[in-house]
């Protein structure tokens, strides 16, 4: 799969199959459309082409703050080139663009730069100024310029927007094998290793503090959770709170990992982390020792889970 910021930067003579949507998570619904696609072009012996935008349109067009995705738009690259798509284009979104018309959108993007044949896209699709495009269009524009639209049924995709919902649910519940059961993956969290207080090192469990820069990226409930991350191209384990360190009297959240049976400094490095497993609520406790009696407790308990699980 070739990645392309910025559609300007694509050209090919070949015919293209093209999607278009956010794919935030790329389930198993996300999967299913994606498969089609890469299935018919490949039978038509096309280039398939997933057109996406970033920012996403509320967070340029509504100033949404609020907005939690499942996905960075890094971690979504990486997610699709495991699906045998050709073309991965990530589109700036922007006020201006998003005052281009549905006909200049269709003439201008999908005609003379993607030199589209075939649009896979969902029942209740619309696009350009306003929203304005929609199917209807769609398929009058395609008869002009001569390429086709297929229509993904709506059970199709109002199972995708179930399934994104009930994801992002458990996420908050803390219910990690509902999610990574419709993600069909392990939910990750990526970020540049920190300099943190140090208090783990103190109590016998030095963590490596995640940075999550990415404001918009969901981050799950708080509490603690079994997790593998790969370091040194090694699969490691180990455990993973989220969370707000009360008992240590801790005023913002943090995401901070221990991991098993590994000792080598990781300040600076980027790693993503994998959660596996729910083990329980974050807790204030009445002191440190009773903390680091938790926190033993807390080992066990994941060291068990990996090795009847994993």
């Amino acid at each position: 799969m070739i990645t392309i910021h910025n559609f300007s930067n694509f050209s090919t003579k070949e015919k293209t199959f093209v999607t278009i949507g956010t794919f935030d998570g790329v389930h198993f619904g996300h999967q299913k459309i994606i498969d089609k696609l890469v299935l018919e072009a490949k039978k038509a012996n096309k280039k398939s082409v997933l057109l996406t935008f970033f920012p996403h349109p509320r967070m340029v067009l509504q100033k949404d703050n609020s907005l939690e995705l499942i996905n960075t738009i890094e971690e979504r690259a990486e997610l699709l080139k495991k699906t045998g798509l050709d073309y991965l284009i990530i589109h700036p979104f922007s006020k201006d663009f998003s005052r281009m018309t549905a006909l200049e959108f269709v003439r201008d993007v999908l005609v003379n730069k993607l030199n589209i044949s075939k649009l896979i896209i969902g029942y209740d699709h619309h696009f350009g100024k306003n929203r304005e495009g929609n199917i209807v269009q769609l398929t009058e524009y395609s008869h002009l310029y001569d390429f086709i639209v297929e229509e993904i049924p709506a059970q199709d995709i109002d199972d995708v927007s179930v399934s994104s919902t009930k994801i992002r649910r458990a996420l908050a519940a803390g219910n990690l094998k509902t999610a990574n059961n419709y993600l069909g993956y392990n939910f990750m969290l990526s970020g540049n290793v920190v300099n943190g207080k140090q208090l783990g090192g103190k109590i016998g469990y030095p963590t490596a503090n995640i940075d999550v820069k990415e404001a918009y990226k969901l981050i799950p409930k708080t509490g603690v959770y079994v997790v593998k991350s790969t370091l040194e191209n090694e699969v490691v384990f180990g455990m993973m709170n989220i969370g707000n360190r009360p008992t240590v009297n801790g005023n913002h959240q943090t995401i901070e990992v221990h991991f098993f049976d590994f000792n080598q400094n990781l300040y600076n490095q980027y790693l993503t982390i994998e959660l596996l497993y729910f083990l329980r609520n974050e807790e204030k406790f009445d002191s440190i020792d009773a903390l680091i009696f938790q926190i033993k407790k807390d080992e066990q308990t994941a060291r068990d889970y990996i090795q009847e699980n994993l």
